[in-house]
């Protein structure tokens, strides 16, 4: 699979991270989540931590708008240097940094289905699960009692909706946005595998 990507964007609790992990694993490549924000870091000389803060968050809303992604960095004499939308902005170049030259790789959430929409050889998933399983699934691996795996999921995929419209200008959970939207409650982990396995060996 030379110079393949795979994006994918998942609800929380839907288990896309696994699947991102089982993808790892199965190709043998590398898998990039939170590694980015200190790449970013990194590159920007920008705190990690402030990327931690906005990661899959925005604060865009009436009175405060975040601009779509145009392709650049704000230039550090800027005021607006680290800003929500210069934080994102260098996650972004990292992204198409990693997909230039670390391909075939994972890449997981952060708008990089969006980031990468011109590029060739990128299979953009979308992982999600009925309600139930993605509480099921959080309560097991964060160790949460059950009202607060319903706070934390419907709070998570709030956020990630929200910073997906700010930052992309597109609508997270429309379908048009990805190659394939795959359904964990119905399918589980080894029959989305299958899937997606197979997909890939027709993009070949």
């Amino acid at each position: 699979m030379p110079e393949l990507v795979i994006t994918i964007a998942r609800e929380f609790g839907s288990g896309g991270r696994t699947i991102g992990k089982m993808l790892s694993e199965k190709y043998n490549i590398p898998y990039y989540d939170k590694e980015l924000l200190r790449i970013a870091s990194d590159d920007s000389g920008i705190n990690e931590s402030l990327f931690g803060m906005s990661d899959e968050k925005s604060k865009s809303g009436i009175l405060k708008k975040v601009k779509v992604y145009e392709g650049k960095v704000i230039s550090p004499e800027s005021p607006d240097f680290t800003s929500e939308e210069n934080l994102f902005n260098y996650q972004a170049k990292a992204i198409k940094e990693l997909a230039e030259k670390k391909s075939p790789c994972i890449i997981i959430g952060r708008c990089a289905d969006f980031i990468l929409r011109e590029r060739k050889n990128v299979l953009r998933l979308f992982i999600w699960a009925d309600k139930e399983t993605c509480i099921k699934n959080a309560m097991e691996v964060c160790g949460y009692e059950r009202k607060e795996a319903e706070k934390q999921v419907e709070k998570i995929n709030a956020e990630r909706s929200k910073y997906y419209k700010a930052h992309t200008g597109h609508d997270w959970e429309n379908v048009r946005n990805y190659d394939l939207c795959l359904n964990t409650s119905e399918l589980g982990f080894d029959k989305c595998m299958e899937i997606i396995e197979r997909y890939v060996e027709i993009m070949k």
